[in-house]
């Protein structure tokens, strides 16, 4: 078997990584990963076709000196990406948290591209692969890099923290999701702390919300930048809500006019500007930065038509996320606002409970209509303006029908309903 020195040799010479045969870079190594419903090693052979100079395979192949035998690919893979953390002296930026820390790393890569070389999380690869993707993408070009972890399974995050040895910690919120995975809310709060323990337990810095009593409550006693609405370090607070929204910072007060949607995003904004900040980067180049982000892939996006206009957040859902936008949904001025919403997936045993507390809060609103999408909303009676259906097909088929003119839509559900095929039969251009 060849050892993880002799395997990292190897990358200097070929320091791109592929997957997936699909799209095979020239040159590059592929790991034959394997997955619930496929085995990469049974790719092996034309992903060297294709054009990847080794294949690293944990199964008997065809014999081929291209053909590098490990025990476990995927343990590989991780090995790979610590001894290659190991060589960086680089700042590494972690973050976490159940909402908002993509949006967060986005706008963070935003503000910090404009004076350093950063490497940051491409989409959502956060997980236990994707982390170890990330890393070795990281060249000696680089002089920072964010990375995004993400968990649905307790111990999830001191795994990623040990591969990924970050210097900084980021927690944007502590909510409940994944609950299946996690089994309450307290095992949520054990593995996304686990990032603030991995930061204090090396001295490095935590960059913390000062109005979430949870986050600073873990990260007491230790080296932190603080951002929130009436104390920290960066103070600003919502001064737009129109839908999209802008913000005041204390400092020089600044104005920040955003292309994002959703007074929730503040934290995310603030935690980006409070990490710029302490990395000399001026407030005024991160208010242009933060002026130019376009958000994208379904999250806070404002899309107008002919029609109507939409804010589409339907990339995923939890119980505070949920809250979260339709708060938001209630403290915009229009006189025709309509939710279509996804269930919430993967909350186990709270999942009924949940969904009737959204239920309940919907009733309270002040709406047009309303259309509840998936088997868990499906459960709950019809009323005049609570509309349910089993499937996201189920309500195209209603929206045919019916169309909806002249209104605010607020689209939000998680991530399995793909609620993005309603976006045609409520947009005209």
């Amino acid at each position: 078997m060849i050892s993880i020195e002799e395997l990292y040799n190897i990358y200097n010479s070929h320091p791109i990584i592929s997957t997936d045969t699909r799209n095979i870079t020239r040159n590059s190594l592929f790991f034959a990963l394997k997955g619930d419903h496929f085995n990469g090693n049974d790719f092996a052979k034309k992903a060297l076709e294709n054009g990847a100079s080794f294949a690293i395979c944990d199964e008997k192949t065809e014999s081929d000196s291209r053909i590098i035998r490990v025990e476990n690919v995927l343990k590989t893979l991780q090995e790979l990406s610590i001894y290659h953390r190991n060589t960086l002296k680089i700042p590494i930026i972690g973050i976490t948290g159940t909402n908002g820390k993509t949006t967060t790393k986005e706008l963070l890569y935003t503000i910090l591209k404009t004076k350093y070389s950063v490497l940051a999380t491409l989409g959502n690869l956060n997980n236990h692969i994707g982390v170890p993707l990330t890393l070795l993408s990281i060249t000696n070009q680089h002089e920072m890099a964010i990375i995004e972890m993400g968990a649905n399974h307790i111990g999830e995050i001191a795994d990623l923290c040990e591969i990924s040895k970050p210097t900084h910690g980021i927690i944007t919120n502590i909510g409940k999701a994944h609950l299946e995975g996690f089994g309450s809310i307290e095992g949520v709060i054990q593995t996304k702390r686990a990032l603030y323990d991995y930061v204090i337990n090396k001295h490095g810095k935590l960059i913390v919300d000062s109005d979430n009593e949870l986050l600073m409550s873990l990260s007491e006693n230790t080296d932190r930048f603080l951002y929130g609405e009436n104390s920290g370090n960066i103070i600003g607070k919502i001064s737009i809500n129109a839908p999209q929204i802008s913000v005041l910072v204390e400092e020089k007060n600044t104005q920040i006019n955003t292309q994002l949607v959703g007074s929730y995003n503040l934290k995310n904004i603030l935690a980006a500007i409070a990490t710029g900040r302490l990395f000399n980067i001026d407030i005024k180049t991160i208010a242009n930065a933060l002026s130019s982000y376009q958000p994208q892939n379904n999250r806070s996006q404002l899309i107008k038509g002919k029609d109507n206009t939409i804010i589409m957040d339907a990339y995923n859902a939890n119980p505070s996320s949920m809250n979260e936008s339709l708060n938001n949904l209630q403290n915009i001025s229009h006189n025709n606002k309509v939710l279509i919403l996804g269930d919430m997936l993967e909350l186990g045993t709270e999942s009924i409970k949940e969904h009737q507390k959204i239920i309940d809060k919907i009733k309270k609103m002040e709406l047009s209509q309303c259309i509840l999408i998936g088997e868990c909303f499906f459960k709950f009676p019809k009323t005049a303006t609570i509309n349910t259906f089993q499937n996201t097909s189920d309500a195209i088929l209603f929206l045919e029908k019916n169309p909806i003119l002249k209104a605010l839509i607020l689209v939000k559900g998680s991530r399995g309903l793909k609620l993005e095929k309603i976006l045609p039969h409520i947009h005209k251009s």
